[in-house]
C-alpha cells in the first residue's frame, strides 16, 4: 500500500510582482477522482483527487492565463484525466501525454486533436513510461512536432546525453533535472544539462525547486541553478508550479512563493515575460 500523500495549499498567496498577459503554468496535473479515473496499481504514490475547479481557483489567484497539464504517473498511459481537464480548461490549455512505444497511431491523432503537444518518459515514479522507450516514441511523435518531456535525476545525463543528441524531437526536462542541490552545481551531470541546454538539445522547466532544495522557502539555494540554466539559454526555459505536489508526506509549498522563485530567478520584467509568455507559446503552440 502506498503511503497517502498531502493536499495542496489551500490559500495561495498573489505573487510579489505584476505577472503578464498570457503567462503560462508549464507544469500540473489534474488527480481523480479514481471512482472515475482509476490509479494504476503500480503507482508510487497515493495523490487525494485535486480537481480542474481547485487548478483553476489557483490561476485566478496567480495572475496565470494558460496551462500545460501533464498526465501524471498515477493514471497511467490512459490520458482521458488529462484530455477532459484541457477540454475543461479551454483553448488556453495544452498537455503532455504518458504512453509507451507501442500506442497506436488513431491514439496520436486523438491526443494531438485534443492539444497534446509533448510525452513524458518518467523514471522516477512508479506508473510511468521508462526511458527505453525514447527513441521509439520520439519517432512516432516527430512528425507531430511533439516533443519528449523527462522526469529524471539530471546526475545520470552523463550517460544519457548522446542519445538525446540524436533525437530527432526536442527534449524537455522537468523540475531543472531534479538532482538535489547538496550535489553541487559543478556536478558532471547538472553541466551536462547546462551544455544541452546551450546547444539547443534541451529545453527545462524552472520548476520543482522545493524537491532539490537543502533549505525549504523561500529555496534560494536553488537560485543559483536556474541562473545557470537561463544564462545557458533564456530562449528554452519555461516555468510550471507542479501543482498539486503529488508525492509530498511531510510538507507543502504555497504556490504563490513559487512564483515568486521566478522573479529571484529573473528580476528583469522582459526576461520573465519571455520563460512566462514567449517561450511556452513557441514550444506548445498557443
Amino acid at each position: 500500500m502506498t503511503r497517502p500523500c498531502l493536499a495542496p495549499d489551500p490559500e495561495p498567496r498573489s505573487p510579489r510582482f505584476d505577472v503578464p498577459a498570457g503567462a503560462c503554468d508549464c507544469h500540473a496535473h489534474v488527480l481523480g477522482p479514481p471512482e472515475v479515473y482509476p490509479y494504476v496499481a503500480d503507482r508510487s504514490y497515493t495523490p487525494p483527487p485535486a480537481s480542474l475547479e481547485a487548478y483553476k481557483s489557483l490561476h485566478r489567484v496567480l495572475g496565470i492565463d494558460r496551462s500545460v497539464i501533464v498526465q501524471p504517473s498515477v493514471h497511467g498511459t490512459d490520458n482521458q484525466v488529462t484530455l477532459d481537464a484541457i477540454v475543461g480548461y479551454g483553448p488556453n490549455a495544452r498537455g503532455v501525454a504518458v504512453a509507451d512505444a507501442s500506442v497506436d497511431e488513431p491514439t496520436l491523432v486523438r491526443l494531438n486533436d485534443g492539444g497534446f503537444r509533448g510525452v513524458r518518459l518518467n523514471v522516477l515514479f512508479g506508473g510511468g513510461v521508462g526511458i527505453d522507450a525514447l527513441e521509439p516514441l520520439a519517432e512516432r511523435i516527430a512528425d507531430m512536432g511533439w516533443h519528449i518531456q523527462l522526469l529524471l535525476d539530471a546526475r545520470n545525463l552523463v550517460e544519457l546525453a548522446p542519445r538525446l543528441r540524436r533525437l530527432p524531437v526536442p527534449a524537455v526536462v522537468d523540475h531543472m533535472g531534479h538532482m538535489k542541490i547538496s550535489n553541487g552545481i559543478d556536478h558532471p551531470g547538472f553541466q551536462t544539462l547546462v551544455d544541452l541546454v546551450r546547444d539547443g538539445i534541451c529545453w527545462v522547466k524552472l520548476s520543482g525547486n522545493y524537491r532539490i532544495s537543502a533549505e525549504g522557502p523561500p529555496y534560494s539555494d536553488a537560485i543559483a541553478f536556474a541562473h545557470a540554466l537561463i544564462e545557458a539559454g533564456p530562449e528554452r526555459m519555461i516555468w510550471g508550479t507542479d501543482w498539486p505536489h503529488p508525492a509530498l508526506n511531510e510538507f507543502m509549498p504555497n504556490d504563490g512563493d513559487l512564483l515568486d522563485a521566478l522573479d529571484d530567478y529573473a528580476p528583469d520584467p522582459e526576461l520573465k515575460h519571455a520563460i512566462l509568455v514567449d517561450n511556452p507559446a513557441r514550444l506548445y503552440g498557443f
